[in-house]
């Protein structure tokens, strides 16, 4: 969706949650639910997170609604807010300033992508990280992040085909039930583009790999070979000759009877 050059009927909306893999599933909601652009998360401390959309007054309202019922059913404590009409400066000094300065010379993307999100968060990071070692293990998946928002809340984000992300959510539940604390699990079938560019990724898939830069044509030269002239060489001494080769009556000779 392009964002209008006038702002006069734009809105931002606010949904919070107590868990980064509740909030992701609510914000996924809220954008197939309503013609809404995802800003980003606020993420507070002690597990609280707040996922912010912009649209029209009418999408964001709408979208509000749609993440409450959606937090209603998983069981979250929630407080929601709509600000009709934000004045730029309210914009400005927020930490989204940037990403919504983006979005308004960008255009949203609403295309579907063919792979799953799955988020497991555990409280504790053993836990996290044996859940994630279970999950590479028992299915296709691709570990892209973590994320913490306090409260010792850890969330393992890993990326697969529909079927290999329920697989590695299974076993990461159980490995992390079994090491710790598991608190929550969300599985996002098929992601919009917005959502996805929101999601923390690790800085080994961000830093672009550069191949080795090497000659194209590597050319050894073999070492000349030193033609010596023996006739140029000087003649040795006597006593020269005498102590490199010495008298062969000097060697002694041993006799057996």
């Amino acid at each position: 969706m392009a964002l209008p050059a006038d702002f006069t009927d734009m809105a931002l909306g606010l949904v919070s949650a107590q868990s980064f893999p509740a909030i992701v599933g609510i914000a996924d909601h809220m954008l197939k639910s309503s013609e809404v652009i995802l800003v980003g998360y606020e993420k507070i401390g002690s597990g609280h997170c707040t996922a912010i959309v912009r649209g029209g007054i009418a999408d964001v309202r709408l979208a509000v609604e749609e993440g409450a019922e959606r937090a209603a059913q998983f069981g979250q404590a929630l407080s929601t807010l709509v600000v009709a009409r934000p004045m730029p400066d309210l914009e400005k000094v927020l930490p989204i300033g940037s990403r919504l300065a983006q979005l308004a010379t960008g255009k949203g993307n609403n295309r579907l992508s063919s792979q799953a999100v799955g988020l497991l968060e555990t409280r504790g990071f053993p836990a996290m990280v044996g859940a994630a070692d279970a999950m590479l293990k028992s299915a296709d998946v691709v570990l892209t992040a973590y994320e913490m928002i306090g409260a010792g809340l850890c969330t393992v984000i890993v990326r697969g085909s529909v079927a290999n992300a329920l697989v590695a959510l299974d076993a990461g539940m159980a490995e992390a039930d079994r090491i710790g604390e598991l608190h929550s699990v969300m599985l996002v079938p098929r992601p919009l583009d917005d959502l996805d560019q929101t999601l923390p990724l690790a800085s080994c898939w961000i830093e672009e790999v550069r191949p080795l830069q090497l000659p194209i044509s590597i050319k050894e030269k073999a070492p000349a070979l030193v033609e010596a002239n023996l006739q140029q060489l000087p003649a040795a001494t006597n006593e020269q000759a005498a102590i490199a080769m010495p008298a062969l009556e000097e060697i002694p000779v041993i006799r057996e009877d």
